[in-house]
């Protein structure tokens, strides 16, 4: 553990007895107290539901401040990376800990762009979906699968591997997500193309057929490389804890990045954005949006508008300013005319100026104009949790990685407060009453 004690202790009193245990300090946000040996020392357990206030592992990948809208990679701010960089530059960060010289960058660039196609087999595993499938159905089979394929990057105790599997990750991902689409669409699967950029890659993969040339817009790519840097990693989320749960038994990369994906589909995770477009569908026309703020108003309605505030940031997402700027470009370049976009615009409006979402702190969120953007440039709801999935899995990675370097890594062993019946004997079934 590289976490500095500083000399500080927390007591913790039970019943009529103390024990100490140590506290510590990260390079910043909240102090940890140690209660590793709680249950050794006074027969107890924490108890913790969601485990939102128990740190699960130390990282030195993500920082966030909700309070203050604080997000960093490797402590760069996620606006200077989205404003400067580009999405491998971000993968390379959270993978290696630095920035890439030119150098790296090129030779980054190069071996991510060579690596992916995938198996041919793979194709034909998609036939044997359905085609009305959630295409995250399909992400979460088939990403499982590359463990059936690449039998040389499956041993986590080789760091060698652990790269090759990291690499090819990140690499065949846009490939699979986009097959995945075409799939579902009913298209024929397109292969990459070496000399495009990543985002430029996978729009070519989702939007080309073969009877004509595709030509991939530049301000559409840059956005869908913003996108990605946006939600390449969040911290110890729902479905990174489950990427680090799963790993920690020893499971192949492949298949600990299939659960992460699992876990993403929940609308209460990945599936917000997806959640938050089906609400603007459901308001229909902006002259309808009164009575949906009313609804959501009303402590009694179970209605509640998605794509609004967030469970982390308590003020403002930092990387929803971001996405506004772009979600408003890629509006006036496609110059898209639906109801739905005029929905979106007068919410969007409400939100900022009533003081009711101001009071209560109910700003768009990334989900908010990541829907909107991703629906602009011709996806389909059903896709959006796939390409967060797509943009996540380097950060599941980088997680990954560095919790099978932990020396100190344990299995995952969750604990819990059993309120269910006690010893009881079996009873012969002909004489149960």
């Amino acid at each position: 553990m590289d976490a500095k004690t500083g000399g500080k202790t927390g007591t913790l009193t039970i019943g009529n007895k103390n024990f100490d245990f140590p506290v510590y300090q990260g390079t910043v946000g909240p102090d940890v107290v140690d209660i590793s040996k709680l249950y050794d020392l006074a027969g107890t357990f924490t108890y913790d539901p969601g485990f939102t206030s128990t740190a699960s592992c130390e990282s030195k990948i993500t920082f966030i401040d909700g309070d203050e809208g604080i997000l960093l990679y490797r402590g760069y701010p996620i606006e200077q990376l989205a404003e400067h960089g580009d999405f491998l530059e971000t993968c390379y960060l959270l993978l290696y800990g630095e920035l890439p010289t030119t150098a790296q960058k090129a030779d980054f660039d190069r071996t991510v762009t060579r690596h992916t196609m995938i198996h041919e087999q793979m194709a034909r595993f998609y036939q044997g979906f359905r085609r009305d499938a959630h295409p995250m159905a399909l992400m979460v089979g088939c990403v499982g699968a590359l463990s059936a394929f690449y039998h040389d990057s499956t041993d986590i105790s080789d760091p060698h591997q652990r790269m090759i599997a990291s690499y090819r990750l990140i690499a065949k991902m846009p490939t699979l997500a986009a097959m995945a689409y075409k799939y579902v669409i009913g298209q024929p699967f397109i292969y990459p193309k070496n000399d495009l950029d990543y985002a430029s890659n996978f729009l070519r993969m989702c939007f080309a057929v073969p009877c004509e040339e595709y030509e991939v817009n530049p301000l559409l790519a840059r956005a869908m490389d913003r996108i990605f840097i946006l939600h390449a990693d969040h911290e110890q989320n729902a479905s990174t804890s489950t990427v680090r749960l799963a790993g920690s038994s020893a499971a192949n990369p492949f298949a600990c990045i299939a659960a992460g994906i699992a876990c993403l589909w929940g609308p209460a995770h990945g599936g917000a954005n997806e959640a938050a477009l089906n609400m603007l569908s459901e308001i229909g026309k902006p002259e309808r949006i009164p009575e949906f703020i009313r609804r959501a108003k009303d402590k009694n309605d179970p209605f509640r508008l998605m794509g609004f505030g967030h469970r982390v940031y308590k003020n403002y997402d930092p990387r929803a300013k971001i996405m506004q700027t772009t979600c408003h470009k890629v509006l006036a370049e496609t110059g898209v005319n639906d109801d739905l976009f005029e929905v979106a615009r007068e919410l969007e409006r409400i939100a900022l100026h009533d003081e009711y979402f101001i009071e209560k702190k109910l700003y768009p969120n990334i989900d908010f104009y990541s829907g909107i953007t991703l629906k602009a440039m011709g996806f389909p709801t059903t896709m959006f949790t796939v390409l967060f999935a797509l943009a996540r899995t380097v950060g599941w990675i980088a997680q990954w990685k560095e919790m099978i370097e932990d020396p100190s890594q344990k299995i995952g062993r969750p604990r819990q407060l059993y309120t269910g019946e006690t010893r009881r004997d079996y009873v012969a079934i002909g004489k149960r009453k």
